[in-house]
This record gives C-alpha cells, sequence and structure tokens, in this order.
C-alpha cells in the first residue's frame, strides 16, 4: 500500500505560480512511476507530468515549459511547480503512484482543487 497525501492548491490569478507537493507514505525512489493528474468539471482525467524511479519525466503538451515536476528527497514527496498558469490549468489536481510494472498496482492522492481565476 501506497498513501499520498496532497497540498498546496488555491486560489491563484491568471500568470501566476503554485506549487503543489505529494507526500507518500513509501520511498518515492522505490515506486516505479509517480505523478500528477488533473480532472476539470465535466473533462476525462488527464495525465499532466509523472517522473519514473529512474528519473525519467513526462509531460502533457499543454503544459510543457510551464511545470516542472520534481522529487524531493528530504520530504519524500514529488512537487509539481506551476508557472505562468492559465484559466485552463483550473481542475482538481491529483496525485498518483504505479507500484510495479509487469502487475501494478496504482494509488490516488484525495485529490487538490487548483483554480486559475481573475
Amino acid at each position: 500500500q501506497v498513501q499520498l497525501e496532497e497540498s498546496g492548491g488555491g486560489l491563484v490569478q491568471p500568470g501566476g505560480s503554485l506549487r503543489l507537493s505529494c507526500a507518500s507514505s513509501r520511498s518515492i525512489f522505490s515506486i516505479s512511476k509517480m505523478g500528477w493528474y488533473r480532472q476539470a468539471p465535466g473533462e476525462q482525467r488527464e495525465l499532466v507530468a509523472r517522473v519514473t524511479s529512474t528519473g525519467s519525466t513526462e509531460y502533457a503538451d499543454s503544459v510543457k515549459g510551464r511545470f516542472t515536476i520534481s522529487r524531493d528527497s528530504a520530504k519524500n514527496a514529488i512537487d509539481l511547480q506551476m508557472n505562468s498558469l492559465k484559466p485552463e490549468d483550473t481542475a482538481v489536481y491529483y496525485c498518483h503512484a504505479q507500484e510495479g510494472i509487469l502487475r501494478p498496482l496504482y494509488y490516488w492522492g484525495q485529490g487538490t482543487q487548483v483554480t486559475v481565476s481573475s
């Protein structure tokens, strides 16, 4: 079992920045993949960014150049730095973890709301 706890959501104006953090109950370096998904009202949940246990990263095209995912060993957490936020980034952001490759187990955080509005 992996427990995930998100923090850092909130309300920000367009062009602003927010930093999300996801603390894990298990070492983040032992988890195959960790990342962030988001879901806007009426939309499907979509991948935002993820990082593998080897440090490889992947981003959705819509956030490339604006968002950065990183691992914080001191906090045993992954962070998502979001810059140049746009209203279309408004969504509930979920932390996600995948344990294993051949028979993966998936875990989700409870979600944190990010609202970009003036």
